[in-house]
């Protein structure tokens, strides 16, 4: 069984994970979106919100799962026998990062491959924190994120002050 992993923080989820989401798990038997405890950062979503909202986005793929992690990723991937990470790219920028993290991670678990998708181009200037921050103001979210979770949204950012 081929399992790949889609790791990131996904505060919030966006139409551009969704759209990685959709193609990579037509490449694997199972995909894990793993949802990422990352101490460095404060999400504006709880960890519990951002695994809850990636669900009901995706509750049509049946090959999906979410989960959520700490620690290395090589880690959880072991703990998996999960095989091959997914990376979304959006620009050349992401690139050089994520060839970074991908070599350290096959020095660190040689049997894991990492696989770069760029993403679709009516996505690829969208990032959460675009969302984060339209949202914040009041802006217009509609083509940025999965309908079914823009009101969780958007009544995230009227309860917080500007």
């Amino acid at each position: 069984m081929k399992i790949c992993v889609y790791p990131g923080s996904f505060d919030p989820v966006t139409n551009g994970h969704l759209d990685i989401i959709h193609r990579a798990s037509r490449l694997c038997d199972k995909l894990i979106v793993a949802v990422l405890v990352n101490s460095s950062k404060t999400p504006v979503f709880t960890l519990d919100e951002r695994v809850e909202l990636i669900k009901r986005v995706v509750k049509d793929l049946p090959n999906v799962e979410i989960e959520s992690f700490s620690g290395l990723l090589i880690d959880f991937m072991r703990r998996k026998k999960a095989t091959v990470i997914i990376k979304g790219l959006r620009a050349v920028s992401d690139f050089e990062y994520e060839l970074q993290m991908a070599l350290l991670n096959k020095t660190l678990y040689p049997a894991v491959e990492t696989l770069f998708m760029m993403t679709s181009i009516s996505y690829s200037y969208l990032s959460s924190s675009s969302v984060r921050e339209i949202a914040k103001h009041g802006g217009n979210i509609d083509e940025l994120v999965p309908e079914c979770i823009k009101e969780d949204i958007v009544k995230k950012f009227k309860a917080q002050p500007v």
